[in-house]
Order: structure tokens, then sequence, then C-alpha cells
């Protein structure tokens, strides 16, 4: 992820140097992928848990904080609740993340070079450039990813029922589907290629613009914070100049993961509803077209939620959501600079 820091601003007189980019030439290659499969790994593992406590908010029919969610889950289920379809969503991240990150990397160069040349200033293209290329890659990546959505969130789901905070062993032993590989040959014995892809429509609906709103906002946002970065460390001298402020890497870093946390607040607070939708219509029980009824619309299911909480049903598990994209977004980007800087060939050029 070639992410690009923020410049001189035209109408301002203090100046933040960052360090150099890491270019794709300057990494050896196969360091990187090694480590980046071990590194992205540890960060999917560590905000599953909150994934798993969204999901299960956004499909149950009553309103329950994320606290007694997940003293439910933990008591009913143990801890391997938190994980449910962790195989499944780990395996499948791999072919979709680089599938997102070759479409994120081409559409953002050569889109913020053709706007450039159109004569739109700096800041402007790169919040386009960068909109763009969260669209294009979203679009990308959900070929991949949502299959291994549907099946994962299935997996999560199982167990989910608490009703009168009692539990059987007969219902614990319940559950349709053994592992994520049994889940993905029942549900394409059931439905087919469709059933895999049930919800693909909202999905691209839910993730090109949060991507995009995520992109958009996180070129902003880390222009804002430089910003402020600047005002405050670049002072003037004796000779009235300015002082540049020169940030150390862990600087940038910092100053990239609260951008990122602050792109991710406002995704996630513009797309939930969207999210909510989406997830009731992947983790429907496909069995329930053998009972002779029709699985519903995504019209029958804004219905459904409006009659079960109102239009706030729409918002039910914001707190993980809001809380995963955050999380997920600061320790994606930090991660992915640490990567980069350790799989760089030349080391001793970097500005430490």
């Amino acid at each position: 992820m070639d992410l690009s820091t923020a410049e001189e601003e035209s109408n301002s007189d203090q100046i933040v140097h960052t360090p150099p980019e890491i270019d794709w030439e300057m990494l050896d290659k196969s360091k990187f992928f090694f480590l980046g499969a071990g590194l992205f790994s540890c960060v999917s593992a560590t905000l599953y848990p909150v994934v798993v406590l969204k999901t299960r908010q956004q499909v149950s029919s009553s309103h329950l904080s994320s606290l007694k969610t997940a003293f439910s889950i933990l008591r009913y289920e143990g801890f391997r609740g938190l994980y449910r379809g962790f195989g499944t969503s780990l395996i499948g991240t791999i072919p979709a993340r680089a599938t997102y990150m070759t479409a994120l990397e081409l559409t953002k160069s050569n889109v913020g070079t053709s706007i450039i040349k159109l004569g739109f200033p700096e800041p402007t293209a790169a919040a386009i450039a960068n909109a763009m290329a969260g669209l294009s890659a979203a679009l990308a990546a959900q070929l991949v990813w949502t299959p291994v959505d549907v099946v994962s969130q299935r997996l999560m789901v199982q167990g989910n029922d608490y009703s009168n905070q009692k539990i059987s062993t007969s219902d614990q032993k319940s559950n349709k589907y053994m592992n994520g590989i049994d889940a993905f040959r029942k549900i394409l014995n059931t439905n087919g290629p469709r059933g895999l892809y049930r919800g693909f429509g909202i999905s691209i609906m839910t993730y090109a613009p949060s991507n995009a709103v995520w992109w958009a906002s996180y070129s902003v946002a880390q222009r804002l914070v430089w910003g402020g970065i600047g005002s405050y460390m670049c002072n003037e001298n004796e000779n009235g100049g300015v002082v540049a402020f020169t940030p150390d890497s862990r600087t940038v870093m910092a100053v990239q993961g609260v951008s990122a946390a602050m792109a991710g607040g406002v995704s996630a607070l513009v797309t939930m509803p969207l999210d909510t939708i989406k997830t009731r219509l992947q983790v429907l029980d496909s069995s329930d077209d053998n009972n002779g009824r029709k699985v519903p619309t995504i019209g029958q299911t804004v219905r459904n939620l409006v009659r079960e909480g109102g239009w706030m049903a729409f918002y039910r598990g914001l707190g993980p959501r809001w809380a995963s994209m955050s999380m997920s977004a600061t320790t994606m980007i930090t991660t992915y600079e640490l990567l980069k800087r350790l799989s760089t060939k030349n080391q001793e050029n970097l500005i430490r």
C-alpha cells in the first residue's frame, strides 16, 4: 500500500518534511510476502472477536449490548465462540487482500496522475484518486471475499439463540456446519454458486462506498493532522524564515494510524445501515427454501428491521463495527508501513 504523505500546502509557509516513500522496487519481495502473511494473520486474529460480536448483534431480533453479547458467547460457547469461522476467514483473506491491493495501487497511481494533468490541485487530486482506488479495490476484492464472508458469517452465528438465557446440550450439538469446508459444501449443494454469492449486490453497495469514503477521508485526515503538527512544530528563525520540521518514522506511523482511525469512524457511521442489511441477507438459513418460504428480499429485510426496532435497528452493532473498522484501519496501516520498512532492501537508507 503506497500511502502518500502530506505535502506542502500552497498557501502555507510551514513545511513538514516526511520520510521518503518506500516503493515497490525497494522491497525484498520474498521477505515482504513471508512477513506479511505472519503480521496480517496476527492482526486478523486480534480483531476477529469484535467482528463476531458485530455480526451476532446484527442478526439478533432483540437488542443486546456488546458486553452482554460477549458474556453470552463466553458463557454458553466458551472462548472458541468468539472465533467461529476464523479459519475460513483467514484462508480467504490472503487472495482477497492480494486482489484488493493490486487494484488499489494501480487505480491510485493512474487516476492520480490523470487528475493532476487535468489541472486539479494536489490535495483535491489525492482525495479523488484515493476514493476511486478504494472503490475499484472493493469491487475487485468482493469477487473473492463474498463467498468467504458468507461461509464465515454462517459459522459465526451458530449457537446464537439464548432463549431465556438457557441452552441445552442438544442445542449445542445442533449446529448445521462442522467447519468451513462443510459449510461451503452444504451451501453449494443446496443453493449452488448463487448461494455462495448471496448478498453480493448489497456487499458491493456496502464496501464500495465504504472504501471510497474511507480512502477519501483518510487523505483529508492526514492533511489535517499534518497541518496541525506543522502549525505546532514549525517555528520562525531570527531571520524571519521558517524552520521546517522533519518527523521520524515513528511520528509518521502515528499520524497514519490516527488518520486511519478517524477515517474508519466516518466510514462506519455512513455505511452501517447497508452493512446490517448485507449481514442479514448473508446469514439467512438456506433451508428456508425447502420449507416453502422464499428468501427475503432487500426490501423485506428493511421492513423486518424497522418492525423489530425502528430505524435504530439498522445501527445494531455500530459500536463493535466502529471499533472494528477504526482498529482494523489503524493496525492495517501501521502494520503495512512496518512491513515495508522491515522488507526494504537497503535498511540503512531509511530515516529512523
